[in-house]
């Protein structure tokens, strides 16, 4: 059994590598990739593996994007904190959908419905049913953030982007004042008003001023207020951006 596991966190890609080689000693795994263009690149330079694991987000985006522009073919099964998009996951046939930390009882399940797999739906009624109640629920409104010894909160209608500092996040309100939060974002954040700009950014959509095109397929985008430095999206993203803006 030949696997790929994409996963930006390190600790749970070994735990998850751990529990794989204690289970299934025989089992091959072929490498861990945590970024979006890290997985296309990977896909284009080895043999397909039998079976990925998958973390929903990546470092720089969403596996999603990397699934769908490569027609991967091949079984999935997700794991992640969260479970706000399990549809998603399920309406791509995904095998299995395993929450973290993972538990070693779950992983061996996953893996024995992976020995039984066929091309047959693999839609389980009774986790989607309960996955749509998941999915009703609002996304998040209200950030906590902090400033010195001080808390306060800001709702998402006063953010104009975060972005990543080494590893610590901030959050840029649309009166130019900086706060440090603590949450991983894209779970929380409504994709209709937010987008992952790149690695570093995830931009509010009223925040967007201007986009202009370079010559190497990228699109530059002016942030308001002002970031240090120019923001970038990757000529790979720039025609997901457009059709975020465009929708």
């Amino acid at each position: 059994m030949k696997i790929l596991i994409l996963e930006d966190e390190r600790l749970s890609a070994e735990r998850l590598q751990d529990l794989l080689c204690q289970i299934q000693p025989d089992c091959q795994v072929l490498g861990i990739v945590e970024s979006v263009e890290g997985a296309v690149e990977w896909w284009q330079n080895n043999p397909n593996p039998d079976l990925i694991f998958v973390d929903i987000h990546l470092a720089d985006g969403s596996s999603f994007e990397f699934l769908r522009n490569a027609n991967v073919q091949v079984p999935l099964i997700f794991t992640t904190a969260y479970d706000r998009h399990a549809l998603e996951a399920f309406q791509l046939n995904s095998l299995d959908y395993l929450l973290k930390p993972i538990d070693a009882k779950d992983l061996e399940r996953a893996l024995a419905k992976f020995k039984q797999w066929n091309s047959v739906s693999l839609l389980d009624l009774g986790r989607l049913e309960a996955t749509l109640k998941q999915l009703a629920q609002p996304f998040k409104q209200r950030f906590l953030v902090r400033y010195g010894d001080n808390l306060t909160y800001r709702t998402t209608e006063e953010i104009a982007y975060f972005y990543a500092d080494d590893k610590t996040v901030y959050l840029v309100g649309t009166d130019t004042k900086r706060y440090i939060v603590d949450y991983r974002l894209e779970e929380l954040l409504d994709p209709i008003y937010f987008f992952r700009i790149n690695r570093k950014f995830i931009g509010h959509i009223l925040a967007i001023q201007r986009m202009k095109s370079t010559f190497n397929g990228r699109i530059q985008v002016f942030l308001k207020p002002a970031p240090e430095g120019d923001v970038f999206v990757s000529k790979e993203k720039s025609s997901e951006l457009k059709t975020w803006i465009d929708r």
